[in-house]
């Protein structure tokens, strides 16, 4: 399956998937998480679905950058390739909701992979929230936080 999705290479192209179903994933892809489900990395506990960014711009955002949102959605969790190992990509999924995991972030179902993403469209993504001059906001890695 995964061999025959298409590769993303640019945020245009990525931004031209927003909707209410479709999520990022962070993984070894469509294959690999067919027959699993996420696990709380604190506890272990096995979640009902699978970990996932949405893409679903909200209300108010408003008429903001598109572009920014998606940027956003896949700069928060880039990390998770290191973390994670060196097979671990993004991918896009159009989902089903199940649940909430301990992060309050999406669980999901999988009704169909649509497409991995290229590393030049994480390149953009990173260059684009870089732009933004921010020195209050950042990755949600947690691996370097101190206990």
């Amino acid at each position: 399956m995964t061999d025959e999705l298409p590769t993303i290479t640019n945020l245009a192209d990525l931004v031209g998937l927003l909707g209410d179903d479709v999520y990022i994933r962070w993984s070894k892809g469509p294959d690999a998480d067919a027959a699993s489900t996420s696990r709380d990395s604190l506890t272990g506990v096995d979640l009902p679905g699978l970990s996932a960014s949405p893409l679903r711009v909200e209300p108010w955002w408003e008429d903001r950058s598109r572009e920014l949102w998606v940027a956003r959605r896949l700069f928060d969790y880039r990390h998770l390739r290191d973390l994670r190992g060196p097979d671990v990509r993004a991918w896009v999924l159009r989902g089903e909701e199940v649940g909430r995991g301990p992060d309050n972030e999406p669980l999901v179902r999988c009704l169909e992979p649509l497409a991995w993403v290229a590393d030049s469209a994480l390149s953009e993504c990173e260059d684009m929230v870089n732009a933004q001059h921010s020195d209050e906001w950042g990755s949600l890695d947690r691996s370097s936080s101190a206990p």
